[in-house]
């Protein structure tokens, strides 16, 4: 006799469309009934995306056919109206975390572009601007905010169970890099990341934020998913450089986006250019790349951020530009692209 056991078991050679997970670690399986031979399995997604559902709902019919002793097949998809798809955010009040605002998630589809100094930087530049913002590292492997923002402080813990956030630079902070020791290395799968991100989200004590800014490791793998499914993401930002080389890979971060129905909010170029001493301009690695893939993919773009000593100098320090010179060029280079975001979400 068929057992739910041997159905969810056999779901799990189900990928995701573009994803190495399958749909039992995503939680996307809401309901399994057996009754003989008859199987039933109720889906819920929350992309709007129509061809990841017929995708999804192929392939999970072709698995449970091929069970022995299956001899009838229901699979029931259910996701955003299509209504809701269409729109700005498909994800309406699905999952929303009480008194978040907006949550976007900083992404690049390849590492060494500076998207954590943007990230950092973005947090301190609304901040700054008198909003109340949060920052969340899902980097599990290689958390950097700790350092950029200049703490080490851990969360402390609520009655409930939930984690207080620590505080720095007025930006509300959470990352793996308070929870283990010094350099440790994190050595987990895939799994274990899963679940430390939603526990980043749903239990830790957020309070009310304007924005939730969420760092993201390079790359569109599991985190990334894994937040998506957890989380409705307001919008997606894109940090990219200007070589060709970036640009490459950022195209497939902006298709993630894209995949799982987020609006981009928009591409940051950084590190356009490079100011002398003398006032010679130097474009070390080209310049223009992120206007014109913005362009070309008629998505905002946010605006640009030169080669600046400060930044480095800042996030090595613990003490991002935003806070120790915001009207400064490097501070103001950053203001001017986190108040594009704030006037895109008014």
């Amino acid at each position: 006799m068929i057992t739910e056991e041997q159905v969810r078991n056999t779901l799990k050679a189900v990928k995701y469309p573009g994803y190495s997970r399958d749909i039992i670690s995503f939680g996307l399986v809401k309901r399994v009934t057996v009754t003989g031979g008859a199987v039933s399995v109720g889906l819920t997604l929350n992309s709007g995306n129509q061809d990841v559902a017929r995708q999804i709902k192929a392939d999970a019919e072709q698995a449970l056919r091929a069970l022995p002793g299956v001899t009838e097949v229901a699979v029931e998809v259910s996701q955003p109206s299509a209504g809701a798809a269409s729109g700005s955010n498909p994800w309406s009040q699905q999952n929303r975390v009480p008194g978040i605002r907006r949550v976007l998630a900083i992404a690049s589809g390849k590492g060494g572009v500076g998207k954590s100094t943007v990230s950092v930087n973005l947090a301190c530049a609304m901040s700054h601007l008198g909003l109340r913002v949060g920052l969340l590292d899902c980097d599990i492997y290689g958390p950097s905010i700790p350092l950029m923002m200049g703490t080490r402080e851990k969360p402390t813990v609520t009655p409930a169970d939930k984690m207080v956030p620590p505080m720095q630079y007025g930006v509300k902070l959470m990352s793996i890099g308070f929870l283990i020791d010094g350099d440790q290395p994190v050595i987990w799968r895939g799994p274990m990341i899963v679940k430390t991100i939603q526990q980043f989200i749903g239990a830790v004590e957020w309070g009310e934020l304007d924005f939730l800014l969420v760092d993201l490791p390079p790359g569109t793998g599991d985190a990334q998913l894994t937040l998506c499914q957890t989380v409705p993401l307001d919008g997606g930002v894109v940090v990219t450089t200007p070589q060709e080389a970036s640009l490459g890979v950022v195209r497939k971060g902006i298709a993630m986006f894209q995949k799982v129905n987020v609006p981009i909010t928009g591409i940051v170029e950084n590190m356009s250019y490079f100011v002398t001493p003398g006032g010679e301009r130097v474009e070390i690695f080209g310049h223009g790349g992120g206007k014109g893939e913005s362009k070309r993919q008629n998505i905002p773009f946010l605006g640009e951020i030169p080669i600046f000593t400060q930044i480095r100098e800042g996030g090595d320090k613990g003490v991002p530009v935003t806070v120790s010179a915001p009207e400064e060029a490097p501070g103001k280079a950053f203001l001017t692209v986190a108040k594009a975001i704030v006037e895109i979400y008014k």
